[in-house]
């Protein structure tokens, strides 16, 4: 091998080896080994600050309370699509029995704590093969396979059940 070969050798070696240290640009929720983020929706920016006409009438200080100026999501949102604050929470009377039917086995408070836990352990166990975790491979839709939901599949029964349906998926490519 002349001295020409070998260089050429490691160039192409060493541009291989930076390739693959790039980012494939997969989002959070498809790289299975990400850890949690940064909540965007969790920054809001603050009311503008007033000057009270009375200083006296301020309310007392409360350490670790709310601030005149911390907003509120939740309520400006209720307003936002024409209800009242006050009356948010709970459940309407038109959907307590919905309620009570979907509760009558019990309600579990901490569902998404446990789902969460669920669906990590899962994903660890169904993690890929081992060049797939070295090569950074997206494993999210092979992991999941067993558990998709074939839509046409499930129109279709329902269809031969006399079930009228409303709206249908969009049929694949070649499926007419």
């Amino acid at each position: 091998m002349r001295a020409g070969q070998g260089r050429a050798i490691i160039a192409v070696a060493t541009m291989i080896s930076l390739a693959a240290c790039g980012d494939k640009g997969d989002p959070q929720l498809m790289n299975l080994r990400s850890g949690p983020g940064p909540d965007e929706f969790a920054i809001v920016p603050p009311k503008p600050l007033e000057m009270p006409k009375n200083l006296a009438d301020l309310p007392e200080p409360t350490p670790g309370g709310p601030n005149r100026t911390d907003r509120d999501p939740e309520a400006e949102a209720v307003v936002a699509l024409g209800g009242r604050p006050s009356a948010a929470g709970g459940i309407p009377a038109a959907d307590s029995a919905l309620y009570a039917h979907a509760a009558r086995f019990g309600v579990d408070g901490g569902i998404r704590a446990t789902l969460a836990s669920e669906d990590l352990q899962w994903r660890r166990d169904n993690s890929g093969r081992i060049l797939e975790r070295l090569f950074n491979v997206n494993v999210y839709y092979k992991a999941y396979r067993k558990q998709r939901l074939d839509q046409q599949a499930e129109l279709a029964r329902w269809r031969a059940l006399g079930v009228r349906n409303p709206s249908a998926p969009p049929r694949k490519k070649g499926e007419e």
